[in-house]
């Protein structure tokens, strides 16, 4: 997809804020009138391009732990989960940091901040919708229209899991000079809106896009979402509730995982997506062919990718993924993403092999090597050395374990791990800070399509199918097959295959798992210390990461953020359980 024209955008985006008649009764001449946006194929293109950007950035992040700037920090929700984690000592006073640990006023800023982002882009949306007649190029207007009902689904879906049945603004207000109200909607009224909106969608948009279009929402998308929000409604934690703003007062798990189950055969029917084949058998030969499903910008395994920049340039929507993930070793001052044992716990055994505590990495899940970086593994011509020495009766720490510079807070993997996954080994790191990462961040691919479903299948009695789906996904990385299933080898499969993606922090909610799995006293965060002897022999000692206590805090209410006390004000509404107003 063309990148932003920021001169356009700053034009575009003076526009609208010039555009109320009650703050400017005679309109600029050097500014855009609203009439012209309709007319031009430029500028109703760059107006679209802000629905884009305000998807999930996934590699993007800011982490400040300054009193100034803490509160712009935000990140990639993998760290909030408990696959991954931060070894940063400074991280833990970001915002980031501070909204993990539960503080609740750094959190109200947060909902304050995504809700108003969601309503800017659905009152855009609704704007270009009425004035949608005005369009002149019909090719133009049918792709725009059906972008405009993808991206309104879209961002209702995102309210939805943040803070429960939103208010439903389907067409264009001004909150200046009109003085309508909204009542919040139920769950069932916004599921059937969002997937209304993803099927209106799906009839206007493309199979497929020319390669100069590549990255544009598609008919494939589409019925992604309309699958996707049936999935998350049909899930354990929205049936059986109180109140409707938070579910289903009965259960309608079944009814609406079959639903999805139909969504999703409907874009398997459009046969243009598939597992990436993975022919090679060896060890390696494995790993890293499923290395380059996320390196490869939209590979045939994607359904819908945030575009970064294709040449890395950080001011371009580039990123810097591969210089935040990096050992010491290397250069690296940030070992932002450093997998847990509990998640190395996960990866099961090749088959007919057993698992050794004395050589704990040998035989395992092939995916295992692809995604982390462990003790005596292999990157980019590097020996992981990621374990201790004892010489002369002392522990001497390995490369891996060693701070870059001489910067005192600059640190090295807390966990005994680094993360492999997502990663460019061709990535040139470091000494320019114009260029960085260039990977696209994938939102939806094929094998969560199949994931799903064998989840939806099996919810619904259908166990035959969800081992069929669930073996699909086993065979393509060569693991033997099941022959029987169950839901916790389901949701551990999802686990692997989705390691270090949304999905697994957004799982916990919809399972109702949250307070469980994202507490630091009922899940602390493992790590594992290795110490070879003087013999050669090592130890492998699993222990808990201190501080999980204070670190990693999860309350009941923080199930849904709060909504904005201002709407709560102005349109009368409830506000969400377990927050007041802070004075």
């Amino acid at each position: 997809m063309k990148k932003y024209i920021y001169t356009a955008l700053l034009t575009l985006g003076t526009w609208m804020f010039c555009s109320c008649d009650n703050i400017f009764k005679e309109e600029p001449v050097d500014k855009l009138t609203e009439e012209s946006i309709w007319e031009s194929d430029i500028l109703l293109d760059e107006y679209s391009l802000a629905w884009y950007n305000n998807m999930s950035k996934g590699w993007k992040n800011l982490m400040s732990s300054s009193m100034l700037f803490r509160n712009l920090s935000y990140g990639n929700p993998v760290w909030y989960g408990d696959q991954v984690t931060y070894s940063h000592s400074n991280w833990s006073r970001t915002g980031v940091g501070y909204f993990i640990a539960g503080n609740e006023s750094t959190i109200e800023l947060y909902a304050r901040k995504e809700w108003a982002a969601y309503y800017e882009q659905i009152q855009s949306i609704n704007r270009l919708l009425e004035n949608a007649g005005k369009i002149k190029n019909e090719e133009e207007k049918e792709r725009l229209l059906g972008e405009a009902h993808f991206f309104r689904g879209y961002y209702y879906y995102m309210l939805l899991r943040h803070f429960g049945a939103p208010m439903l603004i389907d067409h264009l207000f001004d909150p200046l000079n009109d003085n309508e109200k909204f009542p919040r909607s139920s769950y069932e009224e916004m599921t059937n809106f969002i997937a209304d909106e993803a099927q209106q969608a799906a009839d206007r948009l493309p199979v497929k896009y020319d390669s100069r279009n590549e990255g544009r929402v598609t008919k494939g998308a589409a019925l992604m979402l309309k699958a996707k929000i049936y999935f998350w409604v049909g899930s354990p934690a929205f049936q059986n509730k109180d109140k409707e703003l938070f579910g289903f007062t009965n259960d309608r798990s079944k009814q609406y995982m079959q639903q999805a189950m139909d969504a999703y055969d409907q874009l398997i029917d459009l046969k243009q997506y598939r597992l990436t084949p993975i022919p090679d058998k060896s060890q390696q030969g494995i790993a890293e062919d499923y290395d380059r499903i996320f390196t490869t910008r939209n590979g045939e395994e994607s359904i819908l990718e945030y575009e970064h920049s294709a040449d890395g340039i950080i001011d371009d929507l580039g990123h810097t993924l591969d210089e935040d993930a990096i050992s010491p070793y290397f250069g690296g001052i940030r070992c932002a993403y450093c997998p847990t044992q509990n998640h190395v716990d996960e990866y099961g055994m090749q088959a007919g092999t057993t698992y050794d505590p004395q050589h704990p990495y040998e035989n395992r899940d092939y995916r295992f090597y692809a995604n982390i970086l462990y003790d005596g593994s292999q990157y980019k011509g590097h020996a992981m050395d990621i374990h201790y020495t004892i010489k002369g009766g002392k522990e001497v720490a390995g490369v891996d374990l060693t701070k870059y510079g001489t910067i005192r807070t600059n640190p090295f993997t807390r966990t005994g791990y680094y993360m492999r996954k997502f990663l460019d080994p061709s990535t040139t790191l470091f000494g320019d800070e114009k260029y960085g990462s260039k990977q696209n961040y994938i939102i939806w691919r094929y094998a969560e399509v199949l994931l799903d479903y064998a989840e939806a299948a099996y919810r619904c009695g259908k166990t035959d199918i969800a081992l069929k789906m669930i073996n699909l996904i086993r065979e393509r990385v060569h693991m033997p097959t099941y022959s029987s299933i169950t839901l916790e080898q389901i949701l551990n499969e999802r686990r692997v295959e989705m390691a270090f993606e949304e999905t697994t922090y957004w799982d916990f909610f919809r399972l109702g798992t949250t307070y469980e799995k994202l507490n630091g006293e009922t899940n602390p965060l493992k790590m594992i210390k290795i110490v070879e002897k003087e013999d050669g022999s090592k130890t492998y000692t699993i222990s808990e990461i201190a501080k999980q206590e204070t670190e990693r805090v999860f309350l009941e209410n923080e199930n849904y953020y709060p909504i904005p006390w201002s709407e709560i004000e102005y349109h009368g509404i409830e506000q969400n359980p377990g927050w007041t107003r802070q004075e």
